[in-house]
């Protein structure tokens, strides 16, 4: 079992270690919270597990988001990530937590990228950092960041993408009530990343679409279920979800796609064919485009890497 080790001092943002609590909670990681003694999150007190001289002993080492970026993190805090991340750690910051990283300086020479609020600051701070103020997330493999907020919970599953494969990751997403995948590559700006009330008129038409992938779904078919017409579904999908309809399907047939390649034995034209990719031919464009190797190859990483965790 992979141990996830979160790094807490005072002076974190009691939401983003929430959000890794919940998260790597899950029953596929041993969770350990490490912090010098009784740590202070605005109105919450938190009774660690460990002291910080732990964090080298874990598999991947989480931190939260630094509150006020005008103040340096504590040195050994920083001490305790360089050395975990020395020792061969897999480190990701959530949020404001990239100071912590960028202090300790993992994101030297590495592209990275925190709250847009922040991206000038951390670039003005430590200059040799590459900051992307217009992503989600980025993973340099053993060094992540991610920006504010909702794009922690991104990251944190797309770790568990990693470790588990999508079909736990979008398990763990179903029962936290969040999308199971947005890209790395997603502007942070976005509007409302899922829709805000129950009535919203994109709310009964994901799962419709979702449990359709099959079928050779259009913007047509979309705006005739949500009752609106094309160009008005258009506004929506930009709005809620940062792509256009097409975009989306496309996105969630490649999800589709991932998921069987994991968990089933059945061939690249059957799951071309399930997926609503039509040919083998199409699915391997798509999905070599999207995730940077084949679908056969995929399959193969990804039993490879079960096996491993499996043996561990």
């Amino acid at each position: 079992m992979e141990t996830v080790a979160l790094a807490v001092t005072d002076g974190m943002l009691h939401f983003e270690l929430s959000v890794a609590h919940e998260v790597f909670g899950d029953a596929a990681y041993d969770l350990v919270v490490c912090g010098p003694g009784p740590v202070r999150f605005g109105r919450f007190r938190l009774e660690p597990d460990a002291g910080l001289d732990q964090l080298p002993y874990a598999d991947t080492v989480i931190v939260p988001g630094w509150a006020d970026v005008d103040v340096d993190p504590p040195a050994e805090l920083v001490h305790a990530v360089r050395a975990a991340h020395e020792a061969g750690a897999r480190v990701a910051s959530l949020c404001t937590g990239a100071f912590v990283l960028a202090a300790a300086g993992l994101l030297d020479g590495r592209r990275a990228t925190t709250h847009w609020a922040h991206t000038d600051v951390l670039a003005a701070r430590h200059p040799l950092v590459e900051v992307d103020p217009d992503v989600l997330y980025v993973d340099n493999g053993s060094v992540l960041t991610s920006a504010g907020k909702a794009a922690a919970m991104d990251l944190c599953l797309h770790l568990v993408r990693l470790d588990h494969g999508s079909a736990h990751a979008n398990t763990i997403a179903r029962r936290l009530v969040v999308p199971p995948h947005r890209s790395g590559g997603q502007a942070q700006f976005v509007t409302a990343p899922v829709p805000a009330q129950d009535d919203h008129p994109l709310t009964e038409l994901f799962p419709w679409a979702i449990e359709r992938l099959d079928q050779p779904l259009t913007v047509e078919d979309l705006a005739r279920r949500a009752n609106m017409s094309s160009r008005h579904l258009g506004r929506h999908f930009r709005t809620v979800t940062g792509a256009t309809p097409l975009q989306w399907l496309l996105t969630q047939r490649i999800r589709r796609a991932q998921e069987l390649l994991e968990s089933s034995g059945e061939s690249v034209d059957a799951i071309a064919a399930a997926t609503g990719m039509g040919t083998a031919t199409t699915l391997r464009r798509h999905f070599n485009r999207t995730l940077g190797v084949p679908p056969d190859t995929y399959r193969r990483t990804f039993r490879r890497s079960t096996t491993r965790a499996g043996t561990r």
